[in-house]
This record gives C-alpha cells, structure tokens and sequence, in this order.
C-alpha cells in the first residue's frame, strides 16, 4: 500500500462564469467542489491506477468530514487526524479564459495534533510500501517538520517521494535524512537555486551539484515539454508528446503518483520514468484535476523519449 501526505488540504471549489462582474452580483450555476489539495490528487490518481493507497494528514469540521466522505465513496483508506480547526476552503472563479483564485490560510496545528500525528505517522510507516508527501505546511508546524517525517519514515527503511518547495524543500535537503524522490518544476527550481529564471543547460548543471547529493532521484518537470531526470550518477532528457490539453492543474502530481505506483510495481530506470511522465501528460487530457485515463497509458508513454545526457 502507498501512503498519500496532504497536511493542508482543502476542498476545492470551482465557480464557471461567462464574466467575472466586480462590486456586484455574480450569480453561477457551474460549480464543482471536491478534495483538494496536491496530496490528494496524488491519491486519486494512484486509486484510478490500481494500487492500493490510503490518504493522511490533518481535518477539522464540516469541511474536513466532506473530504472524509469524499475519499470513502472511493474507497481510499482514511488515515487523517482530526484537529480542533477547520479545514480551509480553496476557490477558483474561472472567467473570460482566465482563473482567479482565492485561497484560504487554513488551520492552526496546535502541538498536541502535532504529536498525534506524528506518533500515528510512526505507525503508519511500518505498513507502507511507499509515501508520497505533497504540498504546504499548515500554520502552526515547524519549517523542519517535512524533514522529520522523511527521519521516520528511514528508520523504517519506507521510501519517501516528496513534492514541496522553497524553504520546506530546503530544510530538507539540509537533513541528514534524504527521501527517495524530489520532484521541484522548472520554476521550484529557480526559486531553490535564487534564480529569476532558469533554462535548460542550468537545470543540467543544477542536477550535477552536491546540493542533491544523496537523493537517487530528482525530477525536474518542464511543463509541457517533458523533464529533466536525475537517477544516481545519470541525467536523462525526457521528452513528452504535444497534446491539446485540457487541464494541465494537477500533472505534477500525477507524475509523483506514476512514480510512486511504478516503483511498488518494479518498475525501473527508463521504463519508470516514461510510466511517471505519461501521468501527467493523461491528467493534462482530464478536465478534473488528479484524473487519468489508464487505458490510454500504452498508447501515449510509447511516444516518450528518454536520452542520457
């Protein structure tokens, strides 16, 4: 089984509007609200793939009880610990081709959640085969806490793939416990390496520093492009098809579930990668976000490419 980490989830919210009308009514019909959060639609896409997978971290109040029902009706397995706070609400007005997004802080952990889930986590790694941990931290927990779940999760010998940013990411590279996986995009990038910008040959010589000493894989997705890998000592271009996307929110994500899910499978090297990288360009053809076609998995991961560098 994989255990999914979503500490700061949300239920998503989506408001259809032929214009948006500022200081006044805006009256919708098209809405959609569901489990948010990156974590979570890691989760979803690791459920349509298959695999069994449960789903942890923090919910409180009504909002935390319809992403409790949410995950059943799918028959994901509820590992989350209730908290005092409520969980907070996401919402995108979608309008005259344009998104506007308003998203709430969320929660404040106090310590005694936080020590509950830690010790729950605890146990929770021992019955894992993989851990996919995605997205922010809520208010109230330290910038080092992502660092002390990859500490848990080695002493068990349970692999951790991690998908965060800025200083979250930093703190745990800095750690003397390094997950199997990261997987920062193209802009992540630069932001941990305090660049504007950051283009192909960078991203190459970026990999073939000691700042990712240690960490077997490190997967930098470019977009529609493809990405970059780093495995052990070797650097691969991975190229993926032109698509007319539908929805590309969420194809991060989905490459974490592809890598998480192959690698339970054994999966290896080249054949993984094109596995992962094909989750993402399928969720880019949804137009729900965390969604695959596993039908459609052959057809488009035999027009990956993957060439070492």
């Amino acid at each position: 089984m994989i255990l999914t980490i979503t500490l700061n989830p949300s239920v998503d919210i989506s408001y259809k509007l032929d214009e948006l009308n500022l200081d006044t009514v805006n009256r919708v019909a098209d809405v959609s609200k569901t489990a948010g959060g990156k974590g979570l639609n890691v989760t979803r896409v690791i459920q349509q793939l298959g695999k069994d997978v449960a789903a942890s971290g923090f919910l409180g109040g009504s909002l935390g009880n319809f992403i409790r029902q949410e995950i059943s009706d799918k028959e994901i397995h509820d590992y989350f610990v209730n908290i005092e706070g409520e969980t907070r609400n996401c919402i995108a007005v979608i309008h005259e081709g344009q998104q506007t997004e308003i998203l709430e802080a969320g929660p404040v952990i106090n310590e005694s959640e936080a020590t509950v889930f830690l010790n729950k986590f605890s146990t929770d790694v021992q019955n894992v085969d993989f851990i996919t941990i995605s997205g922010s931290l809520p208010n109230g927990l330290h910038k080092n806490f992502y660092a002390q779940l990859v500490g848990i999760a080695n002493q068990h010998d349970t692999p951790v793939l991690l998908d965060t940013k800025g200083e979250l990411l930093s703190h745990t590279l800095e750690g003397d416990s390094k997950p199997l996986l990261i997987k920062p995009n193209q802009e992540e990038l630069a932001d941990l390496l305090g660049e504007e910008v950051i283009n192909d040959t960078q991203i190459i010589s970026a990999l073939q520093s000691q700042k990712f000493f240690g960490i077997p894989w490190v997967v930098v997705t470019t977009g529609a492009t493809g990405a970059f890998v780093k495995h052990d000592k070797g650097i691969y271009r991975v190229s993926t098809p032109k698509v007319d996307a539908v929805n590309p929110v969420g194809s991060g994500d989905a490459v974490v579930a592809g890598f998480a899910v192959g690698l339970s499978r054994g999966l290896m090297d080249e054949e993984l990668v094109k596995y992962a990288l094909t989750m993402g360009v399928l969720n880019a053809l949804e137009a729900k976000t965390g969604s695959v076609n596993p039908g459609k998995i052959n057809w488009y991961k035999d027009q990956i490419r993957v060439e070492r560098i």
